[in-house]
């Protein structure tokens, strides 16, 4: 979400509520299981779209978030960010090539909840540049949501996230950031994925849910927005990659709601 000022009132989310949040993050998380295959050299984004919400509203009888949501309304029902595409790239006739790298957003609402996930996909063989910072991004994600516990500060998670990046000699996209969650889309905290004062003021509870979603540059941190008012690029053209899951504060510590089968090992990745 862009970083904007909010006054809500965080909501902590009840034992019913994080039942529908479960099933919510689960079905997200089938939707990129299920496009995995699909990714290949000469498939548009906009192919990848269909089959999404395809499979979002026939088989899991869900509704894709972003489809109409905002202003101007998203036009499509994921967002898929190629290559120097920071974020909210919309799907359209462009094919992919060997080689790109291709971040597909997916929100699910299932019994009036969100799902909330990101993943990056590499079309045939990826660039060295690129398969690294894919990973690294992964990594920073994760380094993240090990921050989160009942009394940790938010700052935690963005001193975490900056710090794995700038190590690697990456930079943190800074007007994007993650969000509370729930029967809204967006709602607070922001969740800042570099370290701020301000985040330290607030404090993680039980029943808090929210996404963790970094954007790493590779080259400079700098964007801008395109005409059609949801694309953000980075000003130099280099490469950017993002990951994102819903996280939800527990009493010892976290669940990851959009955890794919595939991250059953995650942490012997850090």
């Amino acid at each position: 979400m862009a970083k904007k000022q909010r006054d809500q009132e965080i909501k902590l989310k009840t034992p019913d509520e994080i039942a529908k949040m479960r099933v919510a993050g689960k079905l997200a998380a089938d939707v990129l299981e299920m496009i995995g295959e699909h990714v290949k050299p000469g498939v548009t984004t906009d192919e990848l779209n269909r089959l999404c919400h395809d499979y979002i509203v026939n088989v899991q009888e869900a509704i894709p978030a972003p489809l109409g949501y905002g202003d101007p309304p998203f036009p499509k029902s994921i967002c898929t960010s190629v290559n120097h595409v920071v974020c909210h790239g919309i799907p359209g006739d462009k094919k992919l090539k060997e080689g790109d790298a291709i971040n597909i957003d997916v929100t699910v609402i299932k019994d009036g909840y969100h799902g909330d996930t990101s993943k990056m996909f590499h079309v045939g063989k990826p660039s060295i540049a690129a398969k690294r910072l894919s990973d690294i991004t992964q990594q920073c994600m994760y380094l993240g949501i090990l921050e989160v516990r009942p009394g940790a500060t938010f700052g935690a998670i963005g001193k975490a996230i900056q710090k794995h990046a700038h190590s690697n000699r990456f930079t943190v996209v800074e007007e994007f950031c993650g969000h509370g969650i729930g029967s809204v889309f967006h709602e607070a905290p922001q969740i800042l994925h570099y370290y701020s004062k301000d985040s330290d003021k607030l404090i993680m509870q039980e029943g808090m849910i929210f996404t963790i979603e970094p954007m790493i540059n590779q080259g400079k941190r700098d964007l801008k927005i395109l005409p059609d008012k949801w694309t953000a690029v980075t000003k130099d053209h280099k490469l950017s990659a993002q990951w994102e899951h819903t996280i939800l504060v527990t009493n010892d510590g976290f669940e990851i709601l959009t955890l794919r089968a595939e991250e059953a090992g995650w942490r012997s990745t850090l």
